[in-house]
């Protein structure tokens, strides 16, 4: 069964005509849960994910499944926090949080904490007026449906990541011929 059936966005009209924020935040789902036009959304790859290959850096300089996940959940906070009215810009620890001891149990509650606050992200952008869209995010030179969007690219971006490092710690050889 899909995850994006178990997900699907809370008290969302079956019509065709809805709300531009219902829109963004049914794209907001589909990078995140499944059914993305361009195939395997970020928890569909993580499905098989466990912490030690969560945990691990088959390629050099690069930043783990685990680092990956935390700094995607860390962004889908700081929109929340930027629609709450708080200016909000990640740095250091913050855009990318460190991981802890690489246990099973730590593994389940991250990704247990990056869907929650994503679902609290998809409720909150759902709920949007068009008026709400287009005010400025808070110490930026852009609007709140630019943002969401970006949220949405920026997960797809870091979920090909994933992919690829799924791909390159599957076996050595996986390694040798890979080109980042």
């Amino acid at each position: 069964m899909s995850q994006s059936k178990e997900h699907s966005l809370p008290n969302k009209k079956k019509t065709t005509k809805s709300s531009e924020g219902a829109r963004i935040a049914d794209q907001l789902q589909r990078a995140f849960y499944g059914a993305a036009w361009h195939g395997p959304a970020l928890m569909e790859l993580l499905e098989d994910v466990d912490a030690p290959t969560a945990a691990a850096k088959p390629l050099p300089d690069i930043h783990s499944i685990w680092e990956l996940l935390l700094h995607i959940a860390a962004w889908d906070e700081a929109g929340l926090k930027r629609l709450s009215g708080h200016k909000c810009q990640l740095k250091a620890e913050k855009n990318f949080p460190p991981v802890p001891a690489p246990t099973e149990a730590a593994w389940r509650e991250a990704v247990a904490a990056a869907k929650h606050t994503h679902e609290e992200l998809v409720r909150s952008v759902a709920g949007l007026s068009e008026k709400c869209l287009r005010e400025t995010v808070p110490g930026k030179r852009y609007d709140f449906y630019h943002m969401f969007h970006g949220i949405a690219q920026h997960e797809l971006y870091h979920a090909g990541q994933i992919a690829i490092l799924k791909k390159a710690g599957s076996s050595g050889a996986a390694r040798s011929n890979l080109k980042v």
